[in-house]
């Protein structure tokens, strides 16, 4: 233990482990367990632990489904152990000292269902030892166990945790080297939408600085308390209850695998099908994150994928044989406009009713909305923003700049991906170049609030110029984002 990095904090001390000059502590607790009387109930600070606590190892991670190997897309994105008792977070620091270095907080996406801050993909060596960060990746609760509604004490206790572990990091992170007031924020997909939930709530506000938001599904539609509570019911009637109630004595594992049945149930065509969604509730979550972000006085770098989409239709074999009629359908909705917007997705580079779907709803849940988010900030506050369009040759070049594919780039840690089908094919030097960029960018980010570094550029977004960053084979700042919805006079597609 003499040979280990020990840290003293008030909630008792850590010993971690010495790993290529970094300090590192897995699985430190940073909230109560939330088992037995506490399942479906607001994160309670730890009461802490006496003596020296190990934290040589990571903790459970949330339950939730798994299938070895998992998605033929990404790998697997959680593995096991599971664990309803899963509150705990990860520090990777060049030195637990004084030395108050700036602060970057992960947080997982996965669809509300899946993930962990404890898969090697998101390890925060990279940035700790590159950037000279203290790095903290954080579990929360995940599924039936974080979002069902009307199960609580309040909506939207996967939101709860995130702000307790917040707190937990403002008032620890000094005794690991990090400057509690430099913290920046980092999710993908449901962990940028994350930030748009912490970026209002009542107890997380003002605690962090900077947030870089990655395909954040800003174009969702949440659901009022009373819509979230039918959800509820449909987990019960598939695990054979006619009163919710009874889903309080059901053991987790089957609370997860009712959860695949909403899933499914929530499968319509064209749907990215969510099993749960966050609760717009007065409490924690009163506005949409949209419109929080747009107000709220942090400072942003944005980014999405050309093709978000294609990770959910391309490889999914109900959507081989894709129609234009089936299309033109799902966007009756807009009426007569449906073949203009048929159309309009074909001029611009969509070239099957697959693609036309996939692109549609790429747009609809997150470039579109990105978009809409950058340029209201930049009426009155620095933004910077990318669109990533280096395509995946893996699986025939169906996924394009899928969902998830910058990833790797941002931890410049490629090695780690192997088990991810999307990265076979890219040359790399591509993720030599590009990944040493983009990650340097984010560094320089979490540290000065500006992207540029030794010879990179990277400009503000203004809506009088559009710049932003195109990354493909190589990074070049550009405006021509395509924008298919804007050659209906401005209407855009539901």
């Amino acid at each position: 233990m003499s040979n280990s990095p020990v840290v003293t904090m008030s909630y008792g001390d850590v010993v971690g482990v010495f790993e290529e000059d970094l300090s590192v502590f897995r699985g430190i607790p940073y909230a109560a367990p939330p088992v037995g009387d506490l399942r479906w109930q607001s994160a309670r600070p730890h009461e802490g632990w006496a003596g020296i606590r190990s934290a040589e190892n990571y903790g459970p991670s949330a339950l939730q489904p798994f299938v070895p190997g998992g998605s033929p897309i990404l790998g697997e994105h959680g593995s096991p152990p599971f664990d309803e008792d899963c509150l705990s977070l990860n520090i990777w620091t060049p030195s637990a000292d004084d030395k108050r270095r700036s602060v970057l907080v992960w947080i997982h996406g996965g669809g509300l269902l899946i993930g962990s801050g404890s898969i090697p993909y998101y390890a925060g060596d990279t940035f700790a030892k590159n950037g000279d960060l203290v790095v903290v990746t954080i579990n929360y609760r995940l599924g039936a166990l974080g979002f069902l509604s009307g199960m609580g004490d309040r909506e939207n206790l996967w939101l709860d945790d995130q702000a307790v572990a917040l707190r937990w990091i403002v008032d620890n992170i000094a005794a690991f080297g990090g400057d509690p007031n430099a913290i920046t924020l980092i999710g993908q997909s449901g962990g940028a939408l994350s930030i748009g939930g912490l970026v209002q709530h009542p107890t997380s506000r003002g605690l962090f600085h900077r947030a870089i938001l990655q395909s954040s599904p800003l174009g969702i539609e949440f659901q009022t308390p009373s819509e979230a509570f039918e959800r509820t019911r449909k987990l019960a009637t598939l695990l054979g209850h006619d009163d919710v109630e009874a889903l309080r004595n059901e053991p987790g594992e089957r609370l997860v695998e009712g959860s695949l049945g909403v899933l499914i149930d929530n499968a319509a065509f064209g749907n990215w099908p969510l099993a749960f969604l966050p609760v717009i509730d007065e409490d924690s979550f009163p506005v949409h994150p949209l419109q929080a972000l747009a107000e709220s006085d942090v400072e942003l770098l944005v980014g999405w994928t050309e093709d978000e989409a294609s990770f959910a239709f391309a490889l999914d074999p109900q959507y081989a044989d894709t129609s234009r009629s089936q299309v033109l359908d799902w966007l009756g909705s807009e009426g007569e406009e449906a073949l203009t917007i048929y159309e309009a997705y074909l001029s611009s580079g969509r070239h099957t009713p697959q693609e036309v779907l996939s692109g549609v709803v790429s747009d609809n849940l997150f470039r579109r909305s990105a978009l809409d988010l950058v340029e209201k900030r930049a009426v009155d506050a620095p933004v910077y923003a990318y669109e990533f369009r280096l395509d995946s040759p893996a699986f025939d070049g169906r996924l394009g700049a899928t969902h998830c594919l910058d990833l790797p780039f941002t931890f410049n840690n490629v090695d780690r991906w192997s088990g991810a089908g999307f990265i076979q094919g890219i040359e790399e030097v591509v993720f030599e170049r590009i990944g040493t960029s983009m990650h340097k960018a984010f560094i320089s980010f979490a540290v000065t609030g500006d992207p540029k570094h030794e010879g990179f550029a990277w400009p503000k977004y203004t809506s009088e110029q559009g710049e932003l960053l195109l990354i493909d084979q190589n990074i070049r700042v550009g405006t021509e984002v395509g924008r298919p919805w804007q050659s209906l006079d401005g209407s855009r597609p539901a």
